[in-house]
């Protein structure tokens, strides 16, 4: 029972939420680039390459973080 409750709330999809000002992503793989105007990361099947001005990256869990700073653009490339 314990099980099917954990495969239940597990939450292992890749995604991200843009807001104003910050970019919140869950479930990446790698940061392939880490710069003060762009940030790039893989996900499962895609990567996410985010520009802008002031650009830093706060690691909250394991698989998670928070882009804040000036965003002014977001590509996002499917394998």
């Amino acid at each position: 029972m314990i099980k099917q409750v954990y495969e239940y709330v597990k939450d292992n999809e890749f995604r991200f939420t843009v807001f104003v000002d910050r970019v919140h992503v869950i479930n990446y793989k790698n940061i392939m680039s880490l710069q003060n105007e762009e940030i790039s990361f893989k996900g499962d099947r895609k990567m996410i390459i985010i520009k802008g001005k002031n650009l830093r990256l706060n690691k909250l869990l394991e698989s998670e973080l928070l882009i804040i700073g000036d965003i002014f653009k977001i590509e996002v490339f499917n394998d």
